[in-house]
């Protein structure tokens, strides 16, 4: 019998039929680097091991869990990095795909770290908290939809693929949880820069239930803040209105991402 440390959030996934459909979603595309974040108990990770002519990694921290992964799967020897995921260095030089059961109580924080090799992982298939999953899929206009759905959606395609119930984990965890896809956007969202729309989003959904006016004054001068788009709350705007509005924001200049050549189109009225 495992140990489980409530401290790592550990929830093990033992369900065979989950673990297949999973793998099944991962092969859909075609990669060579693969970076398992979470082996755990290995419970996913004996399947990914037997994927050919890929090269793997896993991320795994509990200091019970490395030995036992490699007694039980000697191929795994050289391929678990020991470390918590938010402190590893990116694992491979080229693109890679991420997978994994991803401890629930830094789910969002695992997502944010990513954002930061967004140009090298194309696709990220992992298993969250159902809330958490309905949160980074929302859309606007959602009670849900905030600062996750915001800052992902501009670079992430995001598809809600299946409910995971408790009972398909030891211990069971008192939440549904659920398996969705990211993949990478081939088209860019034209952006004054990353900082600006980062500061924005996470300004405006701040004080969700304000006016956009209130809540991100200190931005914008007031002539601009007239502009009838501040009537509406965060949740109402769309990443494109975000992206629209980093252009408008005292000291604002040309687009650090507009090709040359091309003009930024108005979002605004």
């Amino acid at each position: 019998m495992m140990k489980l440390k409530k401290s790592l959030g550990q929830h093990f996934l033992k369900d065979e039929n989950i673990i297949k459909k999973i793998v099944e979603v991962l092969v859909e595309s075609s990669f060579h680097n693969l970076l398992e974040v979470g082996a755990g108990g290995g419970a996913l990770t004996k399947e990914l091991i037997k994927i050919e002519n890929i090269n793997f990694k896993a991320v795994e921290l509990d200091d019970e869990k490395v030995p036992m992964l490699k007694n039980k799967y000697p191929v795994l020897a050289d391929k678990i990095i020991h470390k918590d995921f938010l402190q590893i260095d990116k694992p491979f030089e080229q693109k890679f795909i991420i997978i994994g059961n991803f401890p629930y109580n830094i789910s969002t924080e695992i997502l944010f770290k990513i954002l930061d090799w967004k140009d090298d992982v194309p696709i990220i298939i992992g298993m969250f908290q159902k809330e958490v999953a309905l949160r980074v899929a929302a859309k606007p206009g959602s009670k849900i939809y905030g600062v996750t759905s915001a800052l992902l959606q501009p670079f992430y395609d995001i598809e809600y693929l299946f409910d995971v119930p408790p009972e398909s984990f030891i211990p069971p965890p008192k939440v549904m949880s659920a398996v969705i896809r990211l993949t990478r956007r081939k088209t860019a969202l034209i952006v004054h820069s990353e900082k600006a729309y980062k500061m924005l989003v996470k300004m405006a959904f701040n004080q969700r239930r304000k006016m956009l006016r209130n809540a991100v004054k200190p931005l914008f001068t007031e002539e601009f803040l007239q502009d009838s788009i501040f009537n509406k709350r965060a949740e109402a705007l769309s990443m494109e209105d975000f992206a629209a509005l980093t252009f408008k924001m005292q000291g604002a200049e040309a687009p650090s991402n507009l090709p040359q050549g091309k003009e930024q189109k108005p979002i605004l009225t």
